[in-house]
């Protein structure tokens, strides 16, 4: 309450001091100060789920501490509103004014948008973010959702991925034929023709298809957010690295004629507000990652294991032929993984002579 007592003070004092300066702007000042928003956000999430989850809501208070109470946000959960593959659609049609959820969801519908979250063996989290802002990623972003009558924002990220949770070994490729996994995105695609079967399945029904044999692998997030779904007790084997989400990015849409009834200085809380809980969640996935691996290592009825390096290397030639077709297929495609990937491989240089130089020399 204090806090939002001062923000609405600074807010008053600054208002106050521009009516002192600006007279002939005072009373088109103190109207558009005064009026006030309600937006719903729908989200791809569990309630209040650790990182994912708490995201949103996170963003919510932010805006809402920061505007004085002049936009509030009320945020609901995967399937409290609408079901959470349908964010797009809703917040489209302007059903909601807000949502929350990741790009490579929308594939079938706007296959470009998987170059937002996750291209396999593609970016990290740092590169991913260093191409929106200023790589010229985000205008290619919200040029490619302007037909929807959507704005995007990248708003969050979970850094590098985990494999996944295995009911069987993954000693060889021969052990990839007729697996059926929960893995959403151009990595579905990839393990298809690769001999297994992709499966979609939200958040929530992770747990039950896993254990209930449904599914016989799943990827989801990471060691912080696999530890809080209990899938080390559906599991035996969890698998590294990531190769199909090496730095997903998460993106809160607005719908247009919702973004544009706000005014600019409403505007520009709600853009530092997601790019603020990038920051926030970036960190939030460090150390609870960090935690919770070493919490599963040292589960003696787990095996924390690395893909075999026959594996990995035909999961990328996969992912490339993948990604070409989708390219080739599609222009929209083609030009936004132009971009994507004249920015990997400047960034990928650079990658190699700090972050993977670094860490090879620290922990040898």
């Amino acid at each position: 309450m204090k806090r939002r007592e001062f923000v609405g003070g600074l807010a008053a004092a600054v208002g106050v001091t521009a009516c002192a300066q600006e007279p002939a702007d005072c009373g088109d000042s103190a109207a558009a100060s005064a009026e006030t928003f309600e937006w719903s956000c729908v989200t791809s999430w569990p309630p209040k789920f650790p990182g994912l989850g708490i995201g949103p809501e996170n963003l919510a208070q932010r805006v809402e501490a920061a505007t004085a109470g002049r936009l509030r946000i009320k945020v609901y959960g995967g399937g409290e509103l609408v079901p959470p593959f349908e964010v797009f659609d809703a917040v489209s049609r302007g059903t909601v004014e807000m949502g929350h959820s990741a790009a490579y969801y929308h594939k079938g519908k706007l296959d470009a948008a998987q170059f937002f979250t996750a291209i396999p063996f593609g970016m990290t989290s740092s590169e991913l973010e260093g191409w929106l802002y200023y790589g010229g990623g985000l205008e290619l972003y919200r040029e490619l959702y302007e037909p929807f009558d959507l704005v995007p924002f990248p708003t969050g990220n979970t850094g590098v991925q985990m494999g996944g949770w295995f009911n069987k070994e993954i000693n060889s490729i021969d052990d990839l034929k007729g697996l059926k996994m929960r893995i959403p995105g151009l990595g579905g695609e990839v393990l298809r023709r690769a001999g297994g079967t992709p499966v979609t399945l939200p958040g929530a029904e992770i747990f039950t298809a896993l254990q209930t044999g449904a599914i016989d692998a799943t990827e989801w997030v990471g060691p912080y957010n696999d530890a809080s779904f209990g899938l080390h007790k559906a599991a035996k084997y969890y698998y590294y690295p990531g190769w199909q989400e090496p730095g997903p990015g998460l993106e809160t849409i607005v719908n247009r004629a919702a973004w544009d009834s706000l005014p600019p200085d409403l505007q520009a809380v709600v853009s530092l507000a997601c790019q603020a809980v990038t920051s926030d969640m970036a960190a939030e996935y460090s150390n609870g990652n960090a935690e919770s691996l070493a919490q599963l290592a040292r589960d003696d009825s787990i095996e924390i294991r690395e893909f075999p390096d026959d594996v990995l290397a035909l999961l990328r030639t996969i992912a490339h032929e993948v990604v070409t077709e989708l390219m080739a297929d599609d222009a929209r495609s083609a030009k936004i993984g132009e971009a994507y990937f004249a920015y990997l491989e400047k960034a990928s240089a650079n990658s190699k002579i700090t972050e993977l130089a670094y860490l090879k020399t620290r922990d040898t």
